[in-house]
């Protein structure tokens, strides 16, 4: 998993499957995008306007734990 953030356009960007494919955005919010890859699987999470959403103090610098 991949989180980077765009502070220019204020965009957060969760990748779960770092394969390249064909994807299909699905906006489920006014400012979420969820990217379906292949099978129809979720292959990542757009937020826009990610700082008037969440608390990117909270987030930034991401760490990934593996379980």
């Amino acid at each position: 998993m991949k989180i980077t953030y765009d502070s220019k356009n204020d965009l957060l960007y969760i990748r779960i499957d770092p394969r390249k494919q064909q994807l299909e955005n699905i906006r489920v919010k006014e400012n979420i995008v969820l990217d379906i890859g292949e099978d129809d699987k979720l292959v990542g999470i757009e937020i826009l306007d990610a700082s008037k959403t969440l608390d990117l103090s909270q987030i930034l610098p991401a760490t990934v734990e593996t379980f």
